[in-house]
């Protein structure tokens, strides 16, 4: 059963007539740019037109910096308006923001509710796409009961430590489990709130259309199920094993990251309505019932999480793989092989983000459990890309 509850906090209208509207980026990208009418699914994938430009089949990545180590279980990053970056940490529940100059952190709070287990804890974050007028980090999170998806209001001018409100339950019931609970969530270009979900171990779930786990979700800001979606429901997109990453590239079309189990990782260009196999099937078939990845890896060389779209190319950062993939595009097919970068340099790598132009921050994730931490580790880079 889809279970979900709208709830819009107080102290949300007063902001909203106190500051300015305006617009912020989350894990996936800025919402506003190049946005479809609100309420609107955005376009279906399509071949690319004559005119779309195919980038190198080859590119480059420098490191250019450390912003911040020391880092413990990172997961979420979300950059704010003015450069700095908000990271979650998963077993600790907290969220930090990170001066993108000089890597100086300041505690923002813990974030009341988590439960850590497994893969399970504070999770995904994004910034409202009113951010300028509301100031509200939505995050997704494991619960005692479930994973759910809450939003608070962020006030900078408390005490370290007291920075956040109250969580406020936006959408819940999304199964739970030791392994694969998705946990990416970002505002699309349509300034819906897509939320990636894993089927928790239990593989029939991402086939029944009536369960939130093993999905993409598509919802409005409040929680509801977003106009447009194909089943009238919050589901979007079906038969994954678990999402960890969603971005859009520069004609708004949504990929995401997928685990394979023993097989093939992959790479999908997502559709409305679109089933991506799992468990019937598992990287590239011959099944037209099926949604096909754009690229596939063996599970060895990448257990893909986060995903950002730059310079034409979708970048995919790999947790066992410790490395990080370029994937170039023409439409919503590759256009050239997958190319690694960063192999064993920083060990696991979490999350990827657009920093605009030519430029990812990146995240690793050595103290999840499944590395081996290094002194300094986990940090945030500056990556330079091409």
């Amino acid at each position: 059963m889809i279970v979900q509850r709208r709830a819009v906090p107080a102290v949300l209208a007063v902001s909203a007539l106190l500051l300015t509207a305006g617009c912020s980026a989350g894990d996936g990208g800025a919402p506003d740019a190049g946005r479809t009418s609100a309420g609107t699914a955005p376009a279906r994938s399509a071949s690319p037109g004559p005119a779309e430009p195919t980038p190198p089949a080859k590119g480059t990545v420098k490191v250019v910096r450390t912003v911040t180590e020391g880092l413990h279980t990172p997961w979420g990053l979300a950059p704010v308006p003015d450069g700095d970056l908000l990271v979650s940490s998963r077993d600790e529940g907290t969220i930090t923001r990170i001066d993108s100059d000089s890597g100086r952190r300041t505690e923002l709070g813990e974030v009341a509710g988590v439960e850590p287990n497994g893969e399970g804890g504070l999770l995904g974050i994004a910034l409202s796409p009113d951010y300028a007028a509301d100031h509200m980090i939505y995050a997704y999170l494991t619960s005692a009961s479930d994973n759910r998806v809450v939003r608070m209001l962020y006030d900078d001018k408390k005490p370290a430590g007291e920075q956040l409100g109250a969580p406020d339950t936006v959408f819940k019931g999304i199964p739970k489990g030791v392994i694969h609970n998705g946990g990416r969530i970002a505002f699309g270009p349509d300034r819906m709130l897509y939320v990636g979900t894993g089927e928790t171990g239990d593989r029939g779930l991402a086939q029944d259309k009536d369960s939130l786990a093993g999905k993409i979700l598509r919802l409005t800001p409040e929680g509801e199920p977003a106009p447009g979606n194909p089943f009238d429901s919050p589901v979007y997109s079906y038969g994954h094993r678990n999402v960890q990453g969603l971005a859009w590239d520069d004609k708004q079309r949504l990929f995401a990251s997928e685990f394979g189990q023993d097989t093939w990782d992959e790479l999908n260009a997502i559709e409305p309505g679109g089933n991506y196999g799992w468990p019937e099937a598992e990287g590239k078939g011959d099944d037209a019932a099926y949604r096909n990845p754009v690229a596939q890896w063996h599970t060895d060389d990448a257990s893909p999480s986060g995903v950002a779209f730059a310079r034409g190319s979708i970048w995919m950062a790999g947790l066992k793989g410790q490395r990080l993939w370029r994937v170039p595009l023409k439409g919503t097919q590759a256009s050239a092989a997958p190319q690694a970068f960063l192999e064993g340099r920083y060990g696991r790598l979490r999350t990827v983000v657009a920093a605009g132009g030519d430029k990812l921050w990146l995240t690793t994730s050595n103290t999840d459990g499944r590395g081996t931490p290094k002194q300094g580790d986990d940090r945030i880079l500056e990556l330079e890309v091409s």
